[in-house]
């Protein structure tokens, strides 16, 4: 007997491979990567209980489903129902492949608001097309018995019924099961910041075809919009200095400070003379120039250099900007 376990790194998803464990069941754990999330916390997850882990990138279709999910969003550009649901279709895709019969999954009835109330999860599993091979060991026993547990592979009675909020039980059960690191509940996904949820909604807004790089891009620096036509990308810090500079393609426009050390910036796609002169301004803002002179900034855009100068934008105008 064997389970498809979705695996996130949290405590949740650790327990559910405990539980179905414990009735002697061979579990085998699968996780996604997009660029909105990684699969690190459920690589060193399940490092520590010693689960095989298989990574599935999503990134193409998890971009199709964000651009507009059926159950929208939740605070913020996290569409937490549509994502449960592609990647529960994902993984029950695999279980022929894998050899399981059935899918796995920590959720707790009654623990999110948005993706775990009773409709929630009996919406994503209907939807997902494997509705009756979804077993929640953590809640099983308050939710309708699934086609695993009706056939006695797996025994709902050493199934759980855990509901709400409070962690008291998983906290127990972890200590029963000798677990003693893991991640909060909460956090590891882009999607629910807020900072990163504005840029996204503006990109959306503004660029019909924005590729992966440009959700990469997201990730860095300041990003400023003086027009509606316009990008502009300004490196925080060296980190983000040398991660601008990787993803620069040739058509896009970099621009950096000479003779003083500052930031790299990057507008999008080359972008117009004006666009070059808010970019230029901003560039020498941020920089160690003085920023009551005039200061040479390097332009390039691919193999071409040529160079202008730019005063630093004002601060009331860089906040005005920002996104």
């Amino acid at each position: 007997m064997k389970a498809l376990a979705l695996i996130s790194g949290g405590l949740d998803s650790i327990l559910a491979v405990e539980v179905l464990r414990n009735q002697g069941i061979e579990v085998l754990g699968i996780t996604f990567e997009t660029p909105f999330f990684s699969p690190d916390r459920a690589r060193a997850a399940a490092h520590a209980i010693g689960l095989s882990l298989l990574v599935h990138d999503i990134a193409d279709a998890h971009l199709t489903m964000l651009r507009a999910p059926r159950y929208g969003f939740g605070k913020n550009m996290n569409p937490c129902i549509d994502c449960h649901t592609l990647m529960l279709r994902k993984a029950g895709d695999k279980l022929v492949e894998c050899g399981a019969e059935f899918l796995a999954t920590g959720e707790v009835l009654g623990q999110r608001p948005m993706s775990q109330t009773r409709q929630s999860l009996y919406v994503v599993a209907k939807n997902s097309g494997y509705q009756d091979l979804i077993v929640r060991p953590l809640s099983a026993r308050l939710l309708p018995e699934t086609k695993p547990e009706r056939e006695g592979k797996v025994d709902r009675m050493r199934l759980l019924d855990i509901q709400g909020r409070g962690r008291k039980r998983q906290f127990l059960l972890a200590e029963h099961y000798g677990i003693t690191s893991y991640p909060p509940p909460a956090g590891g996904c882009l999607l629910t910041d807020p900072m990163f949820s504005r840029r996204l909604r503006d990109l959306f807004s503004h660029q019909r075809d924005f590729t992966l790089r440009d959700i990469e891009l997201l990730k860095v620096g300041r990003h400023f919009r003086p027009t509606d036509d316009i990008k502009i990308i300004v490196g925080r810090n060296n980190g983000d200095n040398v991660m601008i500079e990787s993803l620069a393609g040739l058509s896009d426009c970099v621009l950096r400070t000479a003779g003083h050390p500052g930031p790299t910036v990057m507008i999008p796609g080359g972008g117009t003379r004006d666009a070059r002169i808010h970019a230029a301004s901003l560039c020498v803002l941020y920089s160690d120039a003085p920023n009551d002179q005039e200061i040479q900034v390097d332009v390039s855009v691919g193999d071409k250099s040529s160079s202008m100068t730019a005063k630093a934008s004002s601060k009331d105008d860089a906040k005005r900007w920002i996104i």
